[in-house]
């Protein structure tokens, strides 16, 4: 995910959270929650 992903992502859950003219959505915070926790991961091989 690139940083303006990221960024997009991240001002997306802001206002899903704090603006009180926004209707809140659960299932899409946990989505987006999801997608950024996941984002800076990287896979790892396991040793056989």
């Amino acid at each position: 995910m690139s940083e303006r992903d990221m960024e997009a992502k991240l001002l997306e859950l802001d206002r899903l959270l704090n603006d009180p003219e926004v209707q809140m959505d659960p299932h899409r915070v946990w989505s987006l929650l999801q997608e950024i926790s996941t984002a800076g991961k990287v896979a790892v091989p396991r040793a056989a």
